[in-house]
């Protein structure tokens, strides 16, 4: 069974920092493009970043400048870091792996911005 566990939510106020962390195994990660994705209270889920196994990344405007991911393929693991936190940004964060055909999630991290 393909485990992605993520790590790192919390409570910050605004204008605060945090990272989230995502492992995986290794056999799924070195395979995969990796992203972090978001789901808000009573909308879609929608794409926050992805980074590819070559380490090309994408953002979604909303958080352009103030979110970046990484990968650590000695670790196996995927960091969100989040700067610059606002009350917009509160959501459940999931990690995605995305190993063609397959797609593969993690069970959430959730992340509360207070104003």
């Amino acid at each position: 069974q393909v485990q992605l566990v993520e790590s790192g939510g919390g409570l910050v106020q605004a204008g605060g920092s945090l990272r989230l962390s995502c492992a995986t195994s290794g056999s799924i990660f070195s395979n995969s493009a990796m992203g972090w994705y978001r789901q808000a209270p009573g909308k879609q889920r929608e794409l926050v970043a992805t980074i590819t196994r070559g380490g090309n990344t994408n953002y979604a405007d909303s958080v352009k400048g103030r979110f970046i991911i990484s990968r650590d393929n000695a670790k196996n693991t995927v960091y969100l870091q989040m700067n610059s936190l606002k009350p917009e940004d509160t959501a459940v964060y999931y990690c995605n792996a995305d190993k063609y055909p397959y797609i593969y999630w993690g069970q959430g991290t959730q992340v509360t911005v207070s104003s």
